[in-house]
């Protein structure tokens, strides 16, 4: 599963890799550049500086949900899911496959956007581990959701109902182009609700070392959403929710 996966990824990347690149490249155009430029320092980085890890982060939260929705959604709809779940193979293997197609669309994602991102500024990693924690987190948390979403999905429209009205939102709001610390104190604190600011500040934390929240708290809670998506995801298999006829 996984190596079907990877194939089919590289094998259209002009639809898997490239739309998000060229997204990223018009973010770091408007938003670094032309009104970045405008900005003052955030925390003692450029503007640019400070929103390029955010951005990074939003492709790889897309990347890895849009491939495991839209995966296990045409699974179910041509009733190739039929054939896997009746197969020798353990849900886990099964979930683990469709969330490792997840990580590697992320991280292709994230290495291309990050790529991209040098011909706009200069970024310096602060803490390799943590950044690679918080992107393999945060890839894994958006895979396993993106499992969830397609096995309660009835239509077409039900895969595209999450991302619209609640990914982009919560990616938006979660600290991406801002620091909370420019918010008002009621505003800022509402952040603090949206599990996606403790993402995007933990990886930022990775390149430049500066963060909203504590780096403690941000793996407590990429902790607990993996703990509780793995779970999920594993009774719904189990029970057949949305897969079984």
């Amino acid at each position: 599963m996984v190596r079907k996966e990877v194939v089919r990824i590289l094998r259209i990347w002009s639809q898997t890799l490239l739309p998000p690149v060229v997204t990223m490249s018009l973010y770091f155009i408007v938003f670094g550049g032309f009104i970045g430029s405008q900005v003052a320092n955030i925390d003692g980085f450029s503007y640019m500086q400070y929103i390029v890890p955010g951005l990074v982060m939003m492709s790889i939260i897309t990347g890895a949900y849009m491939n495991t929705v839209s995966m296990v959604y045409f699974a179910k709809w041509q009733h190739v899911i039929d054939e896997i779940l009746v197969s020798p193979m353990p849900s886990w293997a099964v979930i683990a496959g469709y969330a490792s197609g997840g990580l590697v669309r992320a991280f292709l994602i994230g290495i291309l956007v990050t790529g991209v991102s040098l011909f706009f500024t200069h970024l310096v990693v602060f803490n390799l581990l943590i950044l690679f924690g918080a992107a393999f987190l945060t890839a894994l948390i958006f895979s396993l959701a993106g499992i969830v979403n397609a096995i309660y999905a009835k239509s077409f429209d039900g895969i595209s109902i999450v991302p619209s009205f609640v990914l982009t939102p919560l990616t938006y709001l979660g600290g991406v182009f801002y620091s909370i610390s420019l918010l008002p104190p009621f505003f800022a604190k509402l952040s603090l609700a949206n599990p996606i600011l403790y993402m995007v500040n933990a990886f930022r934390y990775g390149f430049l070392g500066v963060t909203d929240v504590a780096i403690s708290h941000c793996f407590y809670v990429m902790g607990a959403f993996t703990v509780v998506l793995v779970v999920w995801v594993l009774v719904l298999f189990k029970v057949g929710v949305g897969l079984k006829r």
